[in-house]
C-alpha cells in the first residue's frame, strides 16, 4: 500500500468556493468576478509578452540564472531606492515566481516544523497554507477588522502578548489585503519594535504598495534591514498577475541570501524569462500607466464603499464587508454568510467568503473592485447592495 499523505496537508485549504460550487456551475452566465484579487487592466504598452520578439531578445527561450535577470535586478534596486529614499543594494534582491514564490521560499528557508509565525488577520488567503507546507504553525491575530488597525501602543501590546517560545516571524501586509488599510509610520514602527525586541523576522508583504491612495506607504526594510524580508510583485501595480514575476529584498546576511537562493532554485528555478523582460519594460516606461490605474482604483473603490456604506479603502483592491446580522436569523455565521453569498451569486456577483482570510471572519466577505471594468464593478456593487438591503 502507498504511504499515507502527510498530516500537514489537512491544514491547507483547497478551494474557498467549495460550498458554492454547485451554484457557480448552475449559473446561466459567468458572474462578475469580484472574488479574486486581480486587475482588469492589461499591462502597460510594451509590457505584453507578445511584444517581446526573439529577434530583439535573443535567447528568450533559455533559462536565466535562478536569482533573476541582472538587468531587472539593477532596475528594481534603482526603483526601490527612489521610492524609499535610500540606497538598495542589488545583491540583496532575488526575483521569484510572484510574491507567492518569494514567501514560499522564505518559509522554507527560515522555518522548522513546529515553529510559529504571527499572522495579522484578516490576511491574504494563501499565507497560512504556505506556512503549513513546511510544517510550521500560523498563529492568527485578528487585529485589522472589524474597525481600523489598532493604534501603535495597542498594536505593539497585542503583538508582544502573542509571542511565544516557538515564534520566528511576523507576517504583515500594507496596503492591506483584504481591508484596504495602510499603516502609518507609528504603526509600522510598533511592529518593528516588537520584532526587534523578540528577535523575530518581519515578512513585509508589499504587493499593493503601488496601489496606495494616501501617498507612498512607509517602507519597512529601511527601518529594520537586519530582519526584514520585503516582498513585492508586478502583479497588482502593473497588471501582470498572470506573468508570475515577484521579488524579495533580503536582510544583509550572506547566509540568508544563500538559503533563499537554494529555495528558489529547488522550488522553481526562478521566474519566467519573458516575464522578467516585461517587468523591466514596466519599470522603464510604465509610470503614467500606473498613475492612471491607481487613480481609477481609488475612484472605483471609494464609490463602491459609499454605495455599501463602509469606509473608503486607503489602498489595495478590496473591501472587507461585515455581513453579521445581514443573513437569515437562527443560523451559524458560516451558514448565514453562505446564504448571503448564494443570493449575491443569484444576482450575478461572486464574492470571496471571509473565512478564507481568517478563522475569526466567518461573518465577512471580500469584494475586489479592480478585477473587472469600472462599469461592471458599479453594477455588481449595486446588486450586492440590493442583496444587503443598503
Amino acid at each position: 500500500m502507498p504511504r499515507p499523505l502527510p498530516p500537514r496537508l489537512a491544514a491547507i485549504g483547497g478551494s474557498v468556493f467549495s460550498r458554492l460550487a454547485a451554484q457557480i456551475s448552475a449559473a446561466s452566465q459567468p458572474p462578475a468576478p469580484l472574488h479574486v484579487g486581480d486587475t482588469h487592466r492589461p499591462p502597460p504598452p510594451g509590457c505584453h509578452v507578445e511584444a517581446l520578439a526573439a529577434a530583439t531578445h535573443p535567447g528568450l527561450h533559455r533559462y536565466l540564472a535562478p536569482q533573476g535577470h541582472p538587468g531587472l535586478i539593477g532596475d528594481l534596486a534603482a526603483h526601490l531606492s527612489a521610492r524609499w529614499g535610500c540606497a538598495v543594494d542589488p545583491a540583496r534582491l532575488l526575483i521569484t515566481p510572484g510574491a507567492t514564490g518569494a514567501l514560499s521560499a522564505i518559509a522554507a528557508a527560515t522555518l522548522e516544523p513546529g515553529d510559529e509565525v504571527l499572522v495579522i488577520a484578516p490576511y491574504w488567503p494563501l499565507i497560512v497554507g504556505i506556512i503549513h507546507t513546511v510544517g510550521a504553525v500560523p498563529v492568527e491575530l485578528p487585529l485589522f477588522a472589524p474597525g481600523p488597525p489598532p493604534a501603535p501602543a495597542a498594536l505593539r501590546a497585542a503583538l508582544a502578548a502573542a509571542v511565544g517560545p516557538r515564534t520566528v516571524a511576523v507576517y504583515l501586509n500594507s496596503p492591506h489585503n483584504p481591508t484596504g488599510a495602510v499603516l502609518d509610520v507609528a504603526q509600522m514602527d510598533a511592529v518593528v519594535d516588537v520584532c526587534r525586541a523578540h528577535d523575530l523576522y518581519l515578512w513585509s508583504d508589499e504587493v499593493y504598495a503601488d496601489l496606495s491612495f494616501v501617498g507612498p506607504p512607509p517602507p519597512v526594510a529601511p527601518r529594520a534591514p537586519e530582519r526584514t524580508f520585503a516582498v513585492g510583485s508586478f502583479s497588482k501595480g502593473w497588471g501582470m498577475a498572470g506573468y508570475r514575476c515577484g521579488w524579495v529584498l533580503l536582510p544583509p546576511d550572506p547566509a540568508l541570501r544563500g538559503a533563499l537562493w537554494k529555495m528558489v532554485t529547488h522550488q522553481s528555478y526562478g521566474a519566467a524569462h519573458p516575464a522578467q523582460l516585461a517587468a523591466r519594460a514596466a519599470l522603464a516606461g510604465g509610470a503614467a500607466w500606473q498613475a492612471e490605474a491607481r487613480a481609477e482604483a481609488a475612484a472605483v473603490g471609494a464609490a463602491a464603499a459609499a454605495r455599501l456604506g463602509v469606509p473608503a479603502p486607503a489602498g489595495g483592491s478590496f473591501l472587507f464587508l461585515d455581513l453579521r446580522g445581514c443573513g437569515p436569523s437562527g443560523l451559524s455565521e458560516d451558514d448565514a454568510t453562505h446564504e448571503i453569498l448564494v443570493r449575491c451569486l443569484d444576482a450575478g456577483v461572486l464574492l470571496a467568503p471571509g473565512r478564507s482570510c481568517g478563522q475569526a471572519y466567518a461573518g465577512f466577505a471580500r469584494l475586489c473592485f479592480t478585477a473587472a471594468p469600472p462599469a461592471l464593478v458599479n453594477r455588481a456593487v449595486d446588486a450586492v447592495a440590493g442583496v444587503l438591503g443598503r
